[in-house]
């Protein structure tokens, strides 16, 4: 029955709503998104809205409000780090409900940030240790962050990430190396060495949850190898591509990783369940083949970043990682040539930086939806022939 007392300060608290259930809380950059099931017994009246209040302490619910219509409600402008809770109220035209139970503890994350790592300078065959960050929520040019252990160029590929470290892998420096770097995002400073690959090589493409980091592939190499992100030591076998050299992009949800295309116009997609070992399976086919190219994802969706078809394109498209299927076409990057772009995310925005040749472009996209690339910032410097690496606290694979 609906409750006799509303819970604020209302009409006739006779008619007020029943409490809403089932409070459940996600986490996001300086958010949090509330689930809930609305009260059977609405009262007297139809159910006009919901409210949500957060609270620090587990007593005073003024930590941050929101209201809506139905379930989920968003909380933004949080504070990184600290834990809440949350409860709903009902509300109908006679008063409102009476609190929810708590929801469970969660802590809203820091924006998320993306680093963009190695390539070669001016002259286009020195290879660069400059490693780049930017805030992927907002748009502007980067910042420096560090170097890497060894300068390097020729990468191709998204890199390997938990929340709080990210890690770069593979790569040359004349020759092909078997290099393992790790940062820690939230800070600023050098790379550390982390171990080494099972094989030298670049143009490797690179993908991760929040435990394991993969790469795969690269030139003249269908090797897949992986590490624990938060440990150090060298990678160890997973298994094979299903095709050989460098892909036109990788990214992962928490548990799968994808990877397409391949030289020769391959239009190849595969996927490897991340948490276990083995070869890839084949996933569907790319909207033409190709290689050189960049990924990015949400949980959810992935997208391929411009690359080497038949020449150099700003092509862009899309898959659904929980299903198999063919891609299907995202929009256009702003320009070409798009060969050996670095693609990154978070979970709602993808970002594409620089390109084969002189550059030092960000562009950016919106996962959820298609269209073409927007204009992000750029880069420190011109990366002439390739940004090594990027890596997120925040892509598909964290979600």
């Amino acid at each position: 029955m609906a409750r006799r007392n509303g819970g604020f300060v209302g009409q006739d608290g006779l008619d007020a709503p029943d409490i809403p259930t089932g409070i459940t809380p996600t986490a996001g950059e300086l958010s949090v998104s509330v689930a809930f099931t609305a009260p059977s017994d609405a009262g007297t009246s139809a159910i006009t809205g919901f409210v949500v209040q957060l609270s620090t302490d587990d007593t005073a619910y003024s930590a941050g409000s929101n209201t809506g219509t139905s379930s989920p409600i968003v909380i933004s402008s949080l504070t990184a780090g600290t834990a809440a809770t949350a409860k709903v109220w009902a509300i109908n035209a006679y008063g409102t409900s009476a609190p929810s139970d708590a929801s469970a503890s969660f802590t809203p994350a820091a924006q998320a940030r993306a680093l963009f790592s190695g390539g070669t300078v001016d002259d286009g065959t020195t290879p660069s240790n400059v490693i780049d960050y930017v805030t992927i929520a907002t748009t502007g040019n980067a910042s420096d962050f560090g170097d890497l252990t060894v300068a390097r160029a020729r990468g191709g590929g998204s890199g390997a990430a938990s929340t709080t470290r990210g890690v770069f892998g593979g790569g040359t420096a004349n020759d092909s190396l078997n290099v393992i770097d790790y940062v820690t995002i939230a800070s600023t400073g050098n790379a550390l060495d982390f171990g080494d690959l099972t094989v030298a090589r670049y143009d490797n493409s690179g993908l991760s949850n929040s435990t394991r980091g993969i790469w795969a592939g690269g030139y003249d190499s269908n090797v897949i190898d992986y590490i624990t992100i938060a440990s150090v030591g060298n990678a160890t076998d997973f298994g094979n591509r299903s095709v050989t050299g460098a892909s036109l992009g990788a990214f992962a949800s928490s548990t799968r990783g994808v990877s397409g295309g391949a030289p020769s116009g391959s239009n190849v997609i595969d996927y490897i369940t991340i948490a276990s070992v083995g070869n890839s399976t084949d996933f569907g086919n790319l909207t033409a083949g190709g290689n050189y190219g960049s990924g990015c994802s949400s949980g959810t969706r992935g997208v391929f970043l411009g690359g080497f078809r038949t020449s150099s394109v700003v092509t862009m498209d899309y898959v659904t990682i929980a299903s198999t299927g063919n891609a299907s076409d995202f929009g256009d990057l702003q320009s070409a040539p798009s060969q050996n772009s670095l693609g990154t995310s978070s979970s709602t925005r993808g970002l594409c930086a620089a390109t084969f040749g002189t550059g030092t472009d960000i562009q950016y996209i919106t996962i959820a939806s298609t269209g073409n690339a927007l204009d992000f910032g750029n880069l420190t410097d011109d990366r002439h022939l390739i940004p090594h690496q990027a890596v997120s606290s925040g892509h598909g694979g964290l979600q």
